[in-house]
């Protein structure tokens, strides 16, 4: 412990003797207490008028040291006693634990030190806004303190400070509203445009078609790879066959040029040799010019012949891109699926009938063509007569459903002109009714003085009481004859409402299935 003070006093800067804190003294544990306290809290003032003893006891409970208890202030004077110095020392040695621990936290950076220069441009730590908090209340106080009533700078400053902390938030949002209504525009249009899933069948069912139409072309081609590869291996045979002829011929020209050397032959008959040779030479010289120009018309012929069978299988070429376009390779739709329209060109037959496979031209091809031409005509007058009955019927349509609102039109006139009717049958039958309950609200009275008469004058006023009294039933009937009346009256107009609502809904209902059917 001893160590570890010595060091960090010396590393602040305290100077310290290295026999100081082995016999240290009451002046010297003074003023190691105070610098270490001074470190804790820079702005703690020790009074010199004030004792030290009563400075000691303070400082210690501000800095929450658990073991004062044991600490007693007698040892003062004395720290370096045997009974005073293991419990001083321990507690020099907790400040400096604290003094390092306090270093340690004022440079880790911690959100909870409240330093604005700390708090980066994106925060979301509670600590980093009391912190700009309480810089904004320590500035908006010093203004208050010099009698300043309005905070503006303070504000102004707190609010780019968060500005700047949402910039890229904000930024964030516009693009993803930006996003938003694209989606939004996306998925409008995906929900106005037809289902994928049908597209994707019709497309599947083309490419089926095509992918079989392509393993009919890669087969063709397949077929002349093949034959252009037999064609070339029969050229290598022939060359090697006439490389070795030619050896041989070298050979027997050596053997008798061999055979002439040894041979004893008179002057005469070397002449005679001679001019048979020159002859033979002479002939030998117009053969091979004649071989020559053999070649040569060889060679001519060779090459009209191949741009010949270039025009042919570029004139194939197109005939089968024609039949891939129109859709024509096999299997064609019925009643043609029997027919295959391909043509093969086989350039290497020697038969000029066997140059082309497959179809007849003159027997299947034009004729199967001419027929699927008249078809597709027949089809296209097929499908204009269709449109023009379509359009018709539409016509029809279109008359029968201006008739039907028309109709429409005139039974709602008519409901209106029977509701009018009810109305007033219905105002007609009040009105009767409050003059009939008028009627035998005067009857009753009536009534009532009559039996009053009655029983003043006796008898001869009976006849007149059941008079009003036959009258007054009379005058009841009467109402609830009404009542009925109106009542059915208005429940028949009701029923006749309703049945026409349903006959128009069923019309209507009609019409959208059949415009919807077609």
């Amino acid at each position: 412990m001893r160590q570890d003070v010595g060091q960090f006093l010396m590393g602040t800067g305290f100077e310290v003797a290295p026999q100081m804190l082995q016999n240290i003294t009451g002046k010297d544990f003074r003023a190691v207490f105070q610098h270490l306290i001074e470190c804790l809290d820079p702005i703690w003032s020790f009074k010199s008028e004030q004792r030290f003893e009563e400075q000691f006891m303070q400082a210690l409970r501000a800095m929450k040291y658990p073991y004062i208890g044991q600490i007693d202030l007698k040892w003062l004077p004395t720290p370096a006693a045997m009974h005073s110095w293991p419990s001083l020392l321990g507690m020099l040695h907790w400040l400096v634990e604290l003094c390092r621990a306090r270093e340690h936290y004022m440079n880790s950076g911690h959100p909870t030190l409240q330093e604005p220069s700390l708090i980066p441009d994106e925060f979301d730590d509670i600590s980093h806004h009391l912190a700009l908090a309480f810089d904004h209340h320590a500035g908006a106080y010093v203004d208050f303190l010099q009698g300043q009533d309005s905070f503006a700078e303070q504000e102004k400053v707190l609010e780019d400070r968060y500005a700047r902390k949402d910039a890229r938030v904000l930024a964030d949002l516009e693009q993803l509203r930006e996003r938003l209504t694209e989606i939004q525009a996306e998925w409008e249009h995906l929900k106005k445009s037809a289902p994928p899933f049908e597209e994707l069948k019709k497309d599947n069912g083309s490419l089926q078609r095509d992918k079989l139409k392509f393993e009919e072309i890669l087969r063709r081609f397949e077929e002349r790879k093949q034959k252009w590869q037999r064609l070339v291996q029969d050229e290598k045979t022939e060359l090697e066959y006439n490389i070795a002829s030619l050896e041989k011929m070298h050979a027997e020209e050596q053997r008798l040029a061999d055979i002439v050397k040894v041979q004893n032959l008179s002057p005469e008959e070397v002449l005679r040799m001679n001019s048979e040779h020159e002859s033979l030479s002479r002939e030998l010289e117009s053969l091979k010019h004649k071989i020559a120009e053999t070649s040569q018309v060889v060679v001519r012929l060779e090459v009209s012949l191949t741009r010949k069978v270039s025009d042919a299988e570029e004139a194939l070429d197109q005939y089968t891109s024609l039949l891939s376009t129109l859709g024509l390779f096999p299997p064609l739709a019925p009643p043609l699926e029997d027919v295959d329209l391909t043509i093969d060109l086989h350039s290497a037959a020697s038969n000029p009938q066997g140059l082309l496979s497959g179809a007849d031209i003159r027997k299947v091809v034009k004729p199967t063509l001419s027929r699927i031409t008249e078809m597709k005509r027949t089809a296209h007058a097929e499908i204009e007569s269709e449109r023009i009955r379509v359009d018709d019927e539409l016509d029809q349509l279109t008359l029968e459903c201006e008739t039907i609102e028309e109709e429409a039109l005139e039974v709602m006139n008519k409901t209106n002109a029977l509701n009018d009717q009810a109305d007033e049958l219905r105002e007609a039958a009040q009105q009767e009714g409050l003059v009939s309950n008028a009627e035998a609200s005067r009857l009753e009275r009536d009534l009532a003085a009559a039996r009053t008469a009655a029983m003043a004058n006796g008898v001869g006023v009976k006849s007149r009481l059941q008079a009003l009294q036959i009258a007054y039933r009379e005058q009841v009937e009467k109402v609830n004859r009404l009542k009925e009346d109106t009542v059915r009256a208005v429940i028949k107009n009701s029923s006749e409402v309703v049945a026409f609502k349903d006959e128009v809904s069923k019309q209507l209902q009609y019409l959208r299935d059949f415009a919807e059917a077609n």
